[in-house]
C-alpha cells in the first residue's frame, strides 16, 4: 500500500487547511499513475494543481479521478496551524494499516521531518519501507491528493459552494475517515 500526502491552505491565517491522505493499493499502483496522466494528456494540461488549474479543467480532472478505485482519509483542521505538528499528530490516527510500502509527501521537507514521521507511526506499530518528499510533477498520484486537497478545502471553506458540492458528495463515497 503506498500512501499520498498533501494539504491545502496551510499558509492562510483564516478558514481551514487539510490534508489528505489518498491511499492507493499496490496492485493498482502503476495503472491509476498512467490514468492521471493520461488524463492531464486528454485535457492538455502538463500537471494538474488545484490552485494553478482553471475551473474548466478542475471540474472534467474531478469527473474522470473520481473513477477510479482509492480510498481517501482526509484531516480537516482550523487554521492557523503548524503544519508539521499536525501531520505527526494526524499520521498517528490514521496511518494504522501495518504495512505501508511508501510514503509520499508532496513538498520539499528537511530529511529529519521524514524520519520524525517514521518514528511516529513506529511507534504505533507500522511499518514504513520509506517515507519520501516529492515534487508533484514526480508522482501522479501525489497529483490526485492535491485534487482531494484542494476540494475538501474548498467545501469546508464554502467557497464556490453550489459549484463543488456534488463533487465533494462523489468524493465522500471514497472518504473512509474524515477528522475535525
Amino acid at each position: 500500500m503506498h500512501i499520498f500526502i498533501d494539504e491545502s491552505g496551510i499558509h492562510k491565517k483564516v478558514d481551514h487547511c487539510s490534508f489528505a491522505l489518498v491511499y492507493v493499493e499496490i496492485d493498482d499502483f502503476a495503472k491509476i499513475e498512467k490514468r492521471i496522466c493520461e488524463i492531464e494528456k486528454e485535457l492538455k494540461i502538463e500537471k494538474f494543481h488545484w490552485s494553478q488549474v482553471a475551473w474548466k479543467f478542475k471540474e472534467k480532472f474531478i469527473i474522470e479521478i473520481l473513477k477510479l478505485d482509492f480510498k481517501v482519509k482526509i484531516a480537516i483542521i482550523k487554521n492557523p496551524v503548524n503544519p508539521a505538528k499536525e501531520l505527526e499528530r494526524i499520521l498517528s490516527h490514521m496511518a494504522i494499516e501495518k504495512k505501508i510500502s511508501g510514503i509520499f509527501i508532496d513538498g520539499k521537507k528537511p530529511k529529519w521531518y521524514g524520519l520524525k514521521i517514521k518514528k511516529v507511526l513506529r511507534d504505533k506499530g507500522v511499518s514504513v519501507k520509506k517515507v519520501k518528499m516529492v515534487k508533484d510533477d514526480q508522482v501522479a498520484c501525489v497529483r490526485l491528493a492535491d485534487m482531494v486537497a484542494g476540494l475538501s478545502r474548498s467545501h469546508f471553506d464554502k467557497k464556490n459552494e453550489k459549484r463543488l458540492r456534488d463533487y465533494y458528495k462523489l468524493l465522500e463515497k471514497k472518504i473512509v475517515i474524515t477528522m475535525q
